[in-house]
């Protein structure tokens, strides 16, 4: 809901944006556990069977009737990448609708940011330096990623930063400037702990909360 109103999409597609967010990834819950749960590498078959998901969300919340044409586009299609080396069609570019897109960032951050069997979560700032590789690459959407990232923020409001100074701080607002390439330091306005009221968070490391 965040994405769809920094890309000043209006109240009523934010609303569509979000219920697609809930049930993006129905089919998960259609595939075996013990593949979906596996603590290690999968195999060439078990990633095959990971990659129906979309398919199989999409054909289960078709069946239900419950949610509109978004949330059934975003199930099926929030793994194509606008390089066309997705799945499960090999979409590309404009061939790929916002909201679509909107989901392969949303997911990916979710992924990768989130405790799994297999991996501990990378934080914030390490999963947005990443994911501004990939997008280089053509996994995303360059207008769809910044905006994402303006939203959320690379150290997101309310978390507790360390200072280059050693200072302890929260950050408060976002600066909501662009990512450049080059080294990968956050512009925001952080508020006092030990810290001065309005210093800058350089190259500020996120601390567990």
């Amino acid at each position: 809901v965040s994405l769809a109103r920094q890309l000043k999409l209006s109240e009523a597609q934010a609303r569509e944006a979000g219920m697609a967010g809930l049930v993006h990834d129905m089919g998960k819950a259609l595939m075996p556990p013990e593949v979906l749960n596996k603590p290690g590498a999968l195999t060439q078959e078990e990633f095959a069977i990971m990659k129906s998901h979309p398919e199989e969300g999409y054909k289960l919340l078709k069946e239900g009737g419950a949610v509109g044409a978004v949330a059934l586009d975003v199930c099926l299609h929030h793994h194509e990448k606008v390089n066309g080396r997705g799945y499960p069609k090999g979409l590309k570019g404009d061939e790929i609708s916002l909201y679509a897109k909107m989901g392969a960032v949303c997911d990916v951050y979710d992924a990768i940011t989130s405790n799994r069997p297999y991996k501990a979560g990378w934080d914030p700032a390490d999963s947005l330096m990443k994911m501004a590789a990939w997008t280089k690459e053509g996994h995303f959407d360059d207008r769809v990623f910044q905006a994402f990232v303006k939203s959320i923020g690379i150290y997101p409001t309310g978390s507790l930063v360390k200072l280059q100074s050693g200072r302890l701080a929260v950050v408060v607002e976002q600066l909501g400037r662009a990512l450049t390439p080059g080294p990968f330091v956050p512009s925001v306005v952080v508020s006092a702990l030990v810290a001065a009221a309005g210093d800058a968070a350089l190259q500020a490391e996120v601390l567990p909360g």
